[in-house]
């Protein structure tokens, strides 16, 4: 199955909204069953994006997810970017 990145930068200044939906978005993460990896993008010690590996069947497919992720709907991220991603070491 094809492996995407999912790339977000949160706005500034939106680290509460981030640790206030952190376990909704943790909890879309686990009960997905396509998250392969995933953790936040740290600037200056401090939260402020996240990048995601889905193994999923396609970029739609990928898309849904990241469209359905809270923190996406609580207006967490200033930009997402999805692409296709070739796991080559590790």
């Amino acid at each position: 199955m094809p492996l995407f990145a999912v790339i977000c930068r949160d706005k500034p200044g939106a680290l509460q909204i981030r640790l206030d939906t952190r376990n909704a978005h943790l909890a879309h993460i686990r009960d997905s069953g396509i998250v392969a990896m995933a953790g936040p993008l740290i600037e200056e010690g401090e939260m402020r994006g996240s990048l995601v590996i889905l193994e999923a069947a396609d970029l739609d497919a990928a898309r849904a997810w990241a469209e359905a992720d809270p923190y996406k709907a609580a207006g967490l991220f200033a930009s997402t970017e999805i692409t296709e991603w070739k796991k080559v070491i590790g």
